[in-house]
């Protein structure tokens, strides 16, 4: 949930100051990059703060090695995106990333659900949680 509420708090903060005369958030378009990036910069933070992290440690699901190096790997990833589709040359790309990358990891959200996992989810929910953020993504990277 907390993932949705950085998206929209980012957007409406982003949308509200362009409304107020911030020419560089003046639309829909920039507003939604500026929720997207405050959304990722949320999750890729779980990424390294210990006690949400050992929680991404255990969604990985079993089959794939080194869960520790991959949650690592997913939190950079995150990160670095979240700063790249706030620059113009690089929202397309950082967009698009985005999307493949929640794609993804989407797997290790079912297997968490599916396990039962502390923290995780139930499925229905999350997956309409998915289908919104990768439906951001893509606005952002069509715009």
């Amino acid at each position: 949930m907390e993932p949705l509420i950085a998206l929209v708090a980012g957007f409406l903060a982003a949308r509200l100051a362009g409304l107020a005369g911030v020419d560089m958030l003046d639309g829909w378009h920039p507003a939604l990059q500026v929720g997207l990036a405050a959304m990722f910069l949320l999750t890729a933070f779980a990424h390294f703060f210990p006690r949400l992290r050992t929680g991404l440690v255990a969604m990985v699901p079993p089959g794939l090695p080194r869960p520790e190096l991959l949650v690592t790997l997913t939190g950079l990833l995150e990160l670095a995106a979240a700063v790249l589709v706030l620059v113009p040359a690089t929202t397309r790309w950082a967009a698009g990333s985005l999307i493949l990358m929640m794609i993804a990891m989407f797997p290790a959200n079912v297997s968490a659900a599916r396990r039962r996992l502390p923290g995780a989810t139930a499925l229905g929910p999350r997956t309409a949680l998915q289908v919104l953020f990768v439906a951001a993504a893509t606005l952002t990277f069509a715009g």
